[in-house]
C-alpha cells in the first residue's frame, strides 16, 4: 500500500479544518505554539517510514507521555498497579475533581491526571530517579539519544497547575499517594513536557503494535497479555471523554495530549502519529482525530 501518497492526501484533505480549534492556552508555552502546524508520520513494522509535513518537528506530548509513565509501571508491579487505579473509561473531563471525589480517590483509569497521578507515584516509590527513567525509556523507545524535557513547559504547568494539585491532595488524602503531593507534581508535570517529533513518537509506539516487543532489537517490554490490555486501555480510555467518537470514527488504540498529538496503532502492522496543535474542548487534536479517520477508511485498516 502506497502510504505516502495517502498521507500526503490526508495532509490536503484536512486543511481546510485549521482554525476550527484552538491551541491549549491554559498552559502559557503552549499557547505560543504556532497553530497551523501539522505533522504526520508512519512507521511499520518491517521499518517502512512515511511522512508529510512537520513531522520531524518535535513538541510537547503531554498526555502522550502517560503510556510511557504506564508501560514502566506494569513492568515494575505488575497487576498490582490496578489495586490503586481503575481500568473504565471515564465519561468525564480528565480533570474532573468530582469524579475522584465521588469514587473515594481510586482513578477511574491510569489515562485521566488522577490516575496518571498514581502511575507516577509508583515510579517514585520503585526507582531511585523517576524522572530520568521515563527519559531514558523514551529515548530507548524511539533510539534518539537528545530528546528531553521542555523546562519552559514543564516550569509552566508547575505555575498554573492548580487542578493537578487539588487532585494530588485529594489523592493523598485517601492515602493513594505514597510520596509527597510536590515530588509527584514535579515528576509528573516534568514527563508531560517531554518533547518528541512525530516520527519520534511513532517508533516509541512500535512495540505496542508488536506484541510488546520492539522491532529493531527484538527486547521484550511487556507480555503478551501486557500488551493487551494496554492497547484494550488505550482503545476505551485514551481520548478522555471523546474516547467512544475515536473508536467509532478511527477504530485504533490510541493516546492524544493537549500539544495537538495523537499515537495510534495498528497491531501487526504499524504505528502513526499525528500533530496539529488545535484542540477541541475535549482536549484532541481537530485535525489529528480527522487525519486518522481519513486513514482508517482509506487503508480499510483498523482493528475492526
Amino acid at each position: 500500500m502506497d502510504y505516502s501518497a495517502i498521507l500526503e492526501a490526508i495532509a490536503r484533505d484536512v486543511a481546510p479544518l485549521a482554525g476550527a480549534g484552538k491551541v491549549a492556552s491554559y498552559i502559557p508555552e503552549l499557547a505560543r505554539v504556532p497553530s497551523g502546524r501539522f505533522g504526520m508520520a508512519l512507521v511499520g513494522l518491517d521499518g517502512q517510514l512515511c511522512t508529510v509535513g512537520d513531522a520531524q518537528e518535535r513538541f510537547s506530548v503531554q498526555s502522550i507521555s502517560k503510556v510511557f509513565t504506564l508501560t514502566l509501571a506494569i513492568r515494575q508491579i505488575g497487576e498490582q498497579l490496578f489495586e490503586r487505579v481503575g481500568r473504565e473509561p471515564s465519561g468525564n473531563p480528565f480533570n474532573s475533581l468530582v469524579q475522584l471525589e465521588y469514587e473515594q480517590g481510586i482513578p477511574r483509569n491510569p489515562f485521566i491526571n488522577a490516575g496518571a497521578l498514581v502511575v507516577t507515584d509508583v515510579l517514585l516509590t520503585q526507582m531511585a530517579d523517576a524522572k530520568a527513567a521515563v527519559l531514558d525509556f523514551a529515548r530507548h523507545l524511539c533510539g534518539c539519544s537528545d530528546i528531553a524535557y521542555d523546562a519552559s513547559v514543564a516550569a509552566s504547568e508547575r505555575q498554573t497547575g492548580y487542578t493537578n494539585a487539588a487532585l494530588a491532595n485529594y489523592l493523598k488524602s485517601h492515602d493513594n499517594l505514597h510520596n509527597s503531593v510536590e515530588a509527584v507534581l514535579d515528576a509528573y508535570y516534568h514527563h508531560c513536557s517531554l518533547s518528541m517529533s512525530c516520527v519520534e513518537l511513532a517508533k516509541a509506539f512500535l512495540f505496542l503494535a508488536n506484541h510488546g516487543v520492539t522491532p529493531a532489537s527484538g527486547e521484550r517490554l511487556l507480555t503478551v497479555s501486557q500488551t493487551k490490555r494496554l492497547n484494550a486501555l488505550l482503545l476505551t480510555c485514551g481520548f478522555y471523554d471523546e474516547a467512544g467518537e475515536f473508536a467509532f470514527r478511527v477504530g485504533l488504540p490510541g493516546k492524544s495530549g493537549v500539544g495537538g498529538g495523537i499515537a495510534a496503532i495498528m497491531p501487526g502492522r504499524w504505528a502513526v502519529t499525528v500533530w496539529s496543535p488545535e484542540i477541541n474542548g475535549y482536549g484532541n487534536s481537530v485535525r489529528g482525530m480527522k487525519a486518522l479517520e481519513m486513514l482508517t477508511t482509506r487503508t480499510g485498516e483498523s482493528i475492526f
